[in-house]
């Protein structure tokens, strides 16, 4: 079994083979003149039609990732095909030498989206004439558009048969014993998209490419340490964590698919990219949340390991000497000013944790694809309104989100450094054979 910490160490160690920053292939690109905006606006749109739709909350909110992810690959496809600098995504149709690839955008990111999210067409379908309206008629915008359909549908078709809502149910052979998963309370949800940890990923091999190994014995030292942590610091009444510790973690008890839109939109801004640049950021970033979250409901459904909630109440039976239970034990989440269901504990398991995988995923995404580990990243909580944190590098946000979970009463930290470790390795891995440059114009 390689634990928590080893992983973690050896995801830092490996030496980070960046890919061409931005800079690199600009000279490929054949049009300065498409609006660069149209990734950002789209990548925007495709998030708040996914959140606010009224079907895949009632299947899964991770959901949002795979088909964000969906999205961008077209949008990027649709882009590079036309501009060139990168290599396309599975995708070899040629484009119209004059193609419009800001009307190839927008067409692509419409269809996907449309398509997986029918609900919400009527939205996007006021986006898209929003989009078009900003373009110039004549044959250059009719072709992108064309182009970007004929991207979407490539991506579309190849995604039939991918493991999606595929019949995977959460069954132990002994579902109330120790360590064991089982729902948690006041909802006591079932465990939600159990079948996603299988579903083909975008970039990497499989769910299990990056399988952390075991969570500590619940004998174990190390067991006892995270056990007694989280009891301490992620109660509802601790009387150890303090204000600030209160603060970071309900800065990280919201949304993360939202914070990376907002994030993703200020990083193309103030670095000025152009378009198949910025499509190429925003596709390497969601490509890697979609693949960590396949890889880390693989590990939840794999190993199926108690949250905290039922860990501490139901301590007796651990056989671990270091650790007494409490029958009243509450997550602090409970008491944080944020709406249900985000205010209580996830209905899946603990080990790995979401957030921090999703978050060394991000971060990871944007340090190969800049080409530099000084991110300034900006990050906008949506349970803690209008505050804002700068962090200069990816793993100083990780380091946080790291606690936060912890004093949130979510997760054990075992369960946040090996997330963090694989998403980043997901990441690193995946884009290291995706979205590379040509160094040739088409």
């Amino acid at each position: 079994m390689r634990s928590a910490r080893t992983l973690v160490a050896g995801v830092l160690a490996v030496s980070v083979v960046a890919l061409a920053p931005p800079q690199a292939a600009e000279a490929h690109h054949r049009h300065g003149a498409d609006d660069p905006t149209v990734i950002s606006d789209w990548n925007r749109y495709a998030v708040e039609a996914l959140v606010g739709d009224p079907s895949l909350p009632v299947k899964a909110p991770i959901e949002v990732y795979l088909y964000s992810a969906f999205a961008q690959v077209a949008v990027y496809n649709a882009v590079v095909g036309i501009e060139g600098g990168y290599r396309p995504y599975h995708f070899r149709e040629k484009a119209p030498r004059h193609a419009s690839s800001q009307a190839a955008a927008a067409a692509a990111a419409h269809r996907v989206l449309v398509t997986y999210s029918p609900a919400r067409q009527a939205v996007l379908d006021g986006h898209y004439a929003e989009s078009l309206k900003a373009i110039p008629d004549g044959r250059s915008k009719t072709e992108g558009m064309e182009y970007g359909e004929r991207a979407a549908a490539a991506l579309i078709a190849s995604r039939v048969g991918d493991g999606r809502n595929g019949d995977v149910r959460w069954n132990p052979a002994k579902p109330t014993a120790p360590g064991v998963w089982q729902p948690t309370p006041p909802s006591a949800a079932p465990f939600s998209a159990p079948w996603l940890g299988y579903v083909r990923p975008l970039m990497i091999r499989s769910g299990d490419q990056f399988d952390p190994g075991p969570p500590p014995a619940m004998t174990s030292r190390r067991y006892a340490h995270d056990f007694n942590e989280v009891k301490d610091y992620g109660a509802i009444g601790s009387t150890v964590r303090t204000s600030a510790m209160t603060a970071s973690a309900q800065f990280f008890s919201g949304n993360p698919v939202v914070q990376f839109t907002t994030a993703l939109q200020d990083q193309a801004h103030k670095r000025g990219l152009d378009i198949a640049d910025a499509a190429r950021l925003f596709a390497a970033a969601h490509m890697s949340l979609a693949d960590a979250s396949i890889a880390i409901w693989w590990t939840k459904h794999h190993y199926g390991f108690w949250r905290p909630l039922t860990a501490i109440r139901n301590a007796g039976t651990d056989g671990n000497k270091a650790t007494t239970a409490d029958p009243s034990w509450t997550p602090a989440i409970e008491g944080m000013p944020v709406p249900l269901p985000s205010r209580e504990t996830p209905p899946y398991p603990d080990y790995v944790s979401g957030y921090n995988g999703v978050m060394g995923a991000f971060t990871q995404a944007l340090r190969d694809v800049l080409g530099t580990r000084h991110l300034d990243l900006v990050l906008t909580s949506t349970a803690s309104p209008g505050e804002v944190r700068t962090y200069d590098q990816g793993r100083d946000a990780l380091q946080q989100v790291i606690d936060a979970r912890v004093w949130l009463g979510l997760h054990f930290r075992f369960a946040d450094t090996a997330a963090a470790a694989m998403g980043r390795q997901v990441a690193h891995e995946g884009l290291e054979d995706n979205l590379q440059p040509t160094h040739s114009d088409r």
